[in-house]
């Protein structure tokens, strides 16, 4: 069942839409390909709108190349929110995920960064060894889908280095973790259709908060991992960066993910559901 923190979610949103602040208009389509040393295991199709009234990401990817003779999954997810004081603020998530063992859906709704309700099916375990989310971990936060977009208020260089430096608090419905970016260099990216030009790369540390299971090694694999950097790249005629290529080792191999398109547009000249083909 949905849990429920006791507030007015309608009036909440008019504030926060009542302050929320442009950071540009257009609509960017990426498309990415996920490798394991080298071989693809998936591939993954995303659309963010932005616009004066707020945002909305939506996205899908599944299991791709010869992961497909071991393993079939897909998954999708979206998010929708308004840009308040130059950051991002969510309204509305929700995650889907399907895979031969499993298959989840996660519901949540926030305002001004705060969880109002939410919902997991099925149900996390709450086992002993879990540290426990509690209200003041679902404060102040954004969903996974909303982290993905960096945001740069003001007139400065979107590409500067010190846009990289920042922690972002992220809730995801089952886990509150952080995700500490830290500047690394500034490299040009090419052959990616519809952009080729300069990126900010960071540096990302993972700090696990509630909702994990301390002693796990992959848990502690995470947060002592060091290889976790992000390619941001702008979208054109805003003042937000979206990652065009990721790379961290796992306890299996290294893991990139890269964007095969980076196209933008104006909102009314794509279309508006992702489907990887």
């Amino acid at each position: 069942m949905p849990r429920r923190i006791v507030s007015s979610v309608a009036t909440l949103v008019l504030l926060a839409a009542s302050t929320a602040s442009a950071l540009g208009d257009a609509r960017l389509q990426v498309s990415y390909d996920a490798s394991l040393t080298g071989i693809q295991v998936g591939k993954g199709l995303f659309i963010i709108d932005i616009a004066d009234d707020g945002y909305t990401a939506t996205g899908s990817a599944e299991v791709a190349g010869l992961a497909k003779l071991v393993s079939r999954g897909h998954g999708s997810t979206m998010s929708k929110g308004v840009f308040l004081d130059g950051k991002v603020s969510p309204l509305n998530y929700s995650a889907s995920s399907e895979s031969d063992k499993n298959t989840e859906e996660i519901r949540m709704k926030l305002a001004n960064n705060v969880v109002q309700e939410y919902s997991v099916m099925p149900p996390q375990d709450s086992k002993p060894d879990r540290i426990p989310v509690t209200e003041e971990h679902r404060t102040e936060v954004v969903d996974p889908m909303s982290a993905a977009m960096i945001t740069v208020p003001g007139t400065g260089d979107l590409l500067a280095k010190e846009n990289c430096n920042r922690t972002v608090a992220i809730f995801d419905g089952k886990q509150r973790y952080d995700l500490i970016f830290s500047y690394s260099h500034t490299e040009q990216m090419k052959d990616v259709k519809g952009y080729s030009g300069p990126t900010l790369v960071c540096r990302v540390d993972y700090k696990a908060v509630a909702g994990h299971k301390p002693n796990r090694i992959q848990v502690k694999f995470m947060e002592e991992n060091k290889t976790i950097f992000v390619w941001l790249a702008p979208i054109a005629n805003t003042r937000v960066l979206f990652p065009i290529r990721v790379s961290f080792l796992t306890m299996i191999g290294l893991v990139i993910v890269q964007a095969e398109n980076f196209v933008v547009g104006p909102l009314e000249k794509q279309v508006a559901n992702p489907t990887v083909k």
